[in-house]
């Protein structure tokens, strides 16, 4: 039986947020003392074959952490002794945000599911930016940047802005327009908002720059999305954030409450999103939603994705997440015969 077997029923008595930033003490403390490095030995999964370069910078394993997990930097280097290839930190915005009244973060068991409605609550740019700047990782590290909560859309592209150049240390760079929990991210998703803002960052030498797109957007409003991303030269895609449906197979009490569904519920969803991406860009495509075993990280990187995240697996497996896919990966590719992950990326295209 696995510690986590053994922990879950606790942290599942705990409110969904108290239990959440319980973890974030537990991961803060660990990191700082010798057990990082015997937390990297035993779930760090060391094979060339898991090696991805894409964006240009260079992933030891195609497994990531999402944004959402760790809104301020501070747990990448936990986080690397996890077992991931790379983390992205936010949602950040220029100026602190304290989010939406609680609670605003629910659990859906019976889906292996998560509702969340934060609002992109996080320390602002300058604090975020002044972690990024003292990280000792291994890993890259993306910053994902938001809209602050009470700029108009006509100053949108000004605050991303003044967002990216506090926090420049970051690896990469996630333009996030299509928040569901945070006022005046719908507006953002239109051609002209989406063009002012990549206009802005590109300007300021935001690189690499990628958007992180809705799986709610119809295929047409993808379609512009992704002209824009030739248009402006963009580094990549984010396929894809939470949503805002609910489908009909959800039995949770809790699928009734407000906010960005996560997990398994929007797994095929985010996988037929990936695939629409990967047929019509020809940039790498992060694979996100519903990720937790290493058949659901193969399925979007043999749709097109090049590396994948998860966030809502860390909730319901536990620590042993990173590791359990990369092992399985291996599997996985010993089984078709492709000697690298990069071999399988899009080959059901």
């Amino acid at each position: 039986m696995r510690l986590y077997d053994a922990a879950r029923p606790l942290l599942f008595s705990l409110p969904a947020e108290t239990a959440h930033r319980g973890v974030h003490r537990l991961l803060r403390t660990v990191q700082r003392t010798p057990l990082r490095r015997a937390l990297a030995a035993r779930y760090t999964v060391a094979d060339g074959r898991l090696q991805v370069e894409a964006f240009g910078q260079s992933f030891p394993n195609p497994v990531g952490v999402a944004a959402g997990f760790d809104k301020n930097a501070h747990l990448p280097p936990a986080l690397q002794a996890l077992g991931f290839g790379f983390v992205e930190v936010g949602g950040v915005t220029a100026q602190p945000q304290s989010g939406n009244p609680r609670p605003r973060l629910f659990r859906l068991r019976e889906d292996e599911a998560l509702v969340n409605r934060m609002g992109l609550n996080n320390d602002g740019a300058a604090a975020v930016g002044d972690r990024l700047a003292a990280l000792d990782v291994e890993v890259p590290v993306g910053v994902n940047l938001a809209k602050s909560e009470q700029v108009p859309r006509e100053r949108a592209p000004a605050d991303y802005r003044e967002t990216y150049e506090q926090v420049t240390a970051a690896d990469f760079f996630v333009v996030n327009v299509s928040c569901p929990n945070s006022q005046g991210f719908e507006e953002l998703q239109n051609r002209e908002a989406m063009a002012d803002i990549f206009d802005e960052l590109v300007g300021a030498g935001a690189s690499p720059l990628l958007v992180k797109l809705s799986p709610d957007l119809p295929e047409p409003a993808v379609a512009d999305a992704l002209d824009l991303v030739e248009k402006f030269d963009l580094d990549g895609v984010v396929a894809t954030n939470t949503s805002t449906d609910r489908p009909d197979s959800l039995r949770s009490p809790n699928r009734t409450e407000q906010g960005g569904l996560s997990g398994k519920p929007i797994e095929e969803r985010a996988t037929r999103m990936v695939r629409f991406v990967a047929e019509r860009v020809d940039v790498p495509v992060v694979g996100v939603g519903g990720v937790a075993t290493a058949e659901d990280a193969y399925e979007k990187i043999r749709a097109g994705a090049s590396v994948v995240q998860l966030y809502t697996a860390l909730v319901y497996e536990g620590p042993s997440v990173a590791r359990d896919i990369n092992r399985g990966l291996l599997d996985l590719l010993e089984r078709d015969g492709f000697d690298s992950i990069e071999q399988a990326v899009g080959v059901d295209l």
